[in-house]
């Protein structure tokens, strides 16, 4: 590709049918799959892995150095995976030695000026709103939402199917299939629209609702509630989900809008 606005480092593979605008500057030990398009005025640094059908839009700033005074320049990565779009002006910082990497799974959708910082794993489907900030080390899984304005704490981890609402900070671990919202963050229900939407049927909603139910409406402490629900709740992969979700939850969970 020759082209003399675009900084295109020598070193840097680039897959078939990758359409780069101008202004674009992609360093060293870079890669970028076949089919993906890198909008005008986005940063592609050093350690940037990026999937096939991608889009970066203008503005994007892929594999930053990490914020973290810890860093001492190792070499790391930003990983973004198959049919990613990441929106104009995101800032994904690559990992540290923490982790190594940061990731950004398949079919994820990252709006613009949102920020994911060094070592997040964000997993499939999963959509990062408009001005969303997640610090070091946030793991956030499959189909999750996070909604605009929403800052994440370091180390918290965010289920599967969750919806935050926009605007709420997280310092808490949101268990999955829930929505979450208001100040502090609370438990506000089943995602009952987005697991209908992602094909569970009534039945197991009604079940995952008997788990929530346990934990947040009875009364009983977190310990408490676990032995609920494991002696009195049928098994299903949704409940040991929930359960082992919780039992792993290194800075708690979030409690009920009641307490």
């Amino acid at each position: 590709m020759n082209n003399p606005l675009i900084y295109l480092h020598p070193e840097a593979k680039i897959g078939k049918n990758v359409v780069i605008e101008p202004f674009v500057s992609i360093y060293k030990d870079v890669e970028i799959g076949d089919g993906s398009w890198i909008g005008s005025h986005a940063v592609i640094m050093e350690g940037s892995r990026i999937g096939n059908n991608c889009k970066i839009f203008p503005g994007a700033v892929i594999a930053g150095i990490p914020q973290d005074l810890k860093f001492a320049g190792e070499e790391t990565t930003a990983e973004i995976g198959d049919n990613t779009t990441i929106r104009e002006f995101v800032t994904i910082n690559r990992g540290t030695k923490a982790k190594g990497k940061t990731i950004i799974g398949k079919n994820c959708l990252v709006q613009s000026y949102a920020h994911v910082a060094h070592d997040c794993i964000i997993k499939d489907n999963v959509i990062l709103g408009s001005y969303s900030g997640l610090a070091g080390e946030v793991e956030v899984d499959e189909y999750a939402i996070v909604s605009p304005g929403t800052l994440v704490h370091q180390f918290v981890k965010v289920g599967k199917h969750v919806i935050i609402q926009g605007g709420c900070k997280v310092s808490k671990d949101v268990p999955p299939f829930i929505t979450a919202g208001r100040e502090p963050l609370s438990f506000a229900g089943l995602n009952s629209v987005g697991l209908r939407r992602r094909g569970y049927s009534n039945e197991i909603i009604n079940e995952i609702q008997e788990v929530y139910r346990a934990i947040y409406q009875r009364g009983l402490n977190t310990s408490d509630a676990l032995k609920f629900i494991e002696e009195n709740c049928p098994y299903s992969i949704e409940r040991d989900e929930i359960v082992n979700f919780i039992k792993g939850a290194k800075r708690g969970i979030i409690k009920s809008l009641a307490e």
